[in-house]
């Protein structure tokens, strides 16, 4: 049945909220699976582009609420921007999964071919319109996808398993699958109804009692997953510095303050017998290899720890700047630097600047200097432990994540910069991204900030230690390391690709196969029925 577009506007509009509680801060998991829900029924019985519209509205309504934090960087403007583009990813993935509800009756004209195979289509084409977005355009942009909501839920472990996207794709499915047993509508035996407007109505096999059964297996099947081991192999003592500083980049600062800041945090720690001294990024605002005093008091800090210290900074080569993470040892300077290999499109630099300049000139001048991305490999190796490193942003790329465990990582240091979101969500929201991605390599996380959400965290993503947030302080912990490697890392984005193609393939398959009518037989009839 196709409900009026005025009420499947509203669930768009009230979608968006919902799924965005479901995310930290508030972190009320159970209710992405209302958001997703109003969504998948608002567009049931819609075109192509009713259904584009009820997606657009939904992801505004999520976007606006869910990124709000960015306002605080470059203004109103941006944030509109990026909420708005995001939305017409949303848009074009509600239009294809309207046009399958729409004609599933002529592609699948059983019961149990829609219930079995729906779902999957549904899911699959969610899932591909978040993993295209997380990759295109300029890198993409992957905030916001349903499998972040479940951080600390009993759905989390399935990451192991199945990684970010296979997670995403289990939570639509058990939406569309539930929604399926839901709105069957009995008719006799054998009866057919679907026509090309794609109406819903078959005969149900199994009555209601029996639906709820199956809607209940389904999510104990997922559940029943056992949580990936935590095989350890040792562990490695670190101090995790929070400085506290102004580090936001439009903050009133002298040249060495963020420096001056971290050092007076870590000092208090360097008797504690550490293996590595961990900075946030750009933990120091002069860079060690032009400024000999940042390097001195670099210096400094790891003979006071006797321990390698993992600071980052901003760095040039040539005409190139980049935001790298170096690893210093006192008496011997960098041993290892990683560039950041993702760095934001609009915050840490202008793709095809001449373009886009002439629509914003004052937005956009204000970022004066161009992140140029990385391309050495993201790990250290600190005395014999391989460790993977993350800056910011870099933390919500899949591929850097299986770049670290194909390079071998014991451990993951994810370092990042949140002064400029002040205290707004976007700092748990990070965390819980952090969390996952702790869950799905089944390595321990460090997770550094400047301002806010310095945690230690295990191979299973249970929190070791936490700093308070906008405190100055250093976390000192035994991290468990781990060289085992996951599903998930193990497949790759071969997961993403699977299911992600069974959605296309069943699109596809929607909008060509033609139904057999009541009656028709396959093949010529030779003679007249009597």
């Amino acid at each position: 049945m196709t409900r009026p577009l005025w009420l499947a506007l509203a669930l768009a509009v009230v979608s968006g909220p919902i799924t965005d509680a479901a995310h930290p801060d508030q972190g009320i998991w159970p209710l992405v699976f209302v958001g997703v829900a109003c969504v998948l029924v608002a567009l049931r019985g819609r075109t192509f582009w009713s259904g584009a519209l009820v997606g657009f509205v939904a992801g505004l309504s999520f976007y606006l609420v869910h990124i709000s934090w960015a306002s605080l960087y470059l203004g109103p403007v941006p944030w509109v921007a990026l909420s708005t583009l995001e939305s017409l990813f949303v848009a074009v993935g509600a239009g294809t999964i309207a046009v399958v509800y729409r004609y599933a009756g002529r592609a699948w004209p059983t019961a149990l071919g829609r219930l079995g195979l729906v779902p999957v289509v549904v899911a699959g084409l969610w899932t591909a319109r978040e993993a295209i977005s997380a990759v295109w355009p300029y890198g993409g942009f992957s905030w916001g996808r349903i499998a972040f909501s479940q951080s600390e839920s009993p759905f989390a472990p399935l990451v192991a398993w199945v990684g970010v996207s296979g997670l995403s794709f289990l939570l639509v499915w058990l939406v569309a699958l539930a929604i399926e047993l839901a709105l069957w509508v009995p008719l006799p035996f054998g009866t057919f109804s679907g026509d090309a407007r794609g109406e819903e109505r078959y005969r149900a096999p199994l009555g209601g009692s029996a639906r709820t059964l199956v809607a209940v297996g389904a999510v104990a099947l997922v559940l029943v997953v056992p949580a990936w081991p935590t095989i350890t192999e040792g562990s490695m003592r670190v101090a995790a510095v929070q400085g506290n500083s102004k580090a936001g980049y439009f903050d009133v600062r002298d040249p060495g303050d963020i420096l001056t800041d971290n050092i007076s945090a870590t000092l208090p720690v360097v008797d504690d017998d550490l293996d590595v001294v961990v900075w946030p990024e750009n933990g120091s605002d002069l860079d060690p290899l032009e400024v000999p005093q940042a390097a001195k008091a670099l210096d400094y800090v790891s003979d006071a720890a006797n321990a390698p210290l993992v600071v980052g900074t901003v760095t040039q080569r040539g005409d190139e700047i980049f935001n790298t993470s170096m690893l210093w040892r006192a008496g011997e300077g960098m041993l290892d630097f990683y560039d950041k290999k993702h760095p934001v499109p609009f915050g840490e630099y202008v793709p095809d600047r001449a373009f886009w300049e002439p629509f914003a000139p004052e937005l956009i001048g204000l970022i004066q200097r161009d992140y140029t991305p990385g391309t050495t490999d993201p790990v250290f190796d600190i005395d014999g432990v391989i460790a993977g490193i993350s800056i910011c942003f870099d933390i919500v790329d899949d591929q850097l994540i299986h770049d670290m465990i194909d390079n071998g990582a014991d451990v993951i240091f994810a370092q990042t910069n949140n002064a400029d979101f002040g205290r707004t969500d976007e700092n748990e929201q990070q965390l819980a991204i952090t969390r996952l991605r702790a869950i799905e390599t089944s390595r321990s996380v460090v997770n550094v900030s400047t301002v806010a959400a310095t945690a230690l965290l295990g191979p299973d993503g249970s929190t070791i230690g936490e700093l308070p947030s906008f405190e100055a302080g250093a976390l000192v912990g035994e991290v468990p390391l781990s060289t085992v490697v996951t599903p998930a890392m193990s497949l790759g984005r071969g997961i993403e690709w699977l299911v992600s193609g069974l959605g296309l393939a069943g699109l596809v398959l929607a909008l060509t196969v033609r139904p057999r009518r009541p009656g028709q037989r396959k093949g010529p009839r030779l003679s007249p029925r009597p």
